[in-house]
């Protein structure tokens, strides 16, 4: 099922150029109002329900509802998004809640060398070696 945005929570992310869900949707669906500084799914025929735009959202203001097998009655999933790990709430239809909580990086934040230590070669546009290559593919020293 599609992503939907909770009209209630949306603060369209203090109306900035561009909202959290917009930033992050890999289909270019989220879409700000600017006259209710308010988030909308422009497509929902079109949502790949990756649940990135679910997990970003400050003020959790997008959920997406599950399909009848995996939701039946009443349950749902919601992620909560943090610096370090992500924590899925699953309600289930007994009204028990249960936390997941899983951690999305292994280094702290911004000390990842994008070059991985390997040089970044030529600045020649032509060239036929991808970025890194020989030295990341061991061919050449």
């Amino acid at each position: 099922m599609p992503s939907f945005v909770i009209n209630e929570k949306c603060d369209g992310c203090k109306a900035q150029d561009r909202t959290a869900c917009q930033y992050i949707c890999p289909n270019d669906l989220m879409i700000l109002d600017k006259d209710k500084n308010k988030a909308y799914n422009r497509a929902v025929d079109m949502c790949w329900e990756c649940y990135s735009c679910v997990k970003i959202c400050p003020t959790q203001a997008i959920e997406v509802r599950g399909y009848a097998d995996f939701m039946p009655l009443g349950a749902s999933v919601q992620p909560m998004r943090s610096t370090d790990a992500i924590m899925w709430a699953v309600k289930f239809r007994n009204q028990k809640v249960k936390r997941f909580k899983f951690p999305i990086r292994t280094t702290p934040e911004g000390t990842i060398d994008p070059a991985a230590g390997f040089s970044t070669g030529t600045d020649n546009l032509k060239d036929t070696h991808l970025r890194t290559e020989p030295g990341s593919l061991g061919t050449r020293p």
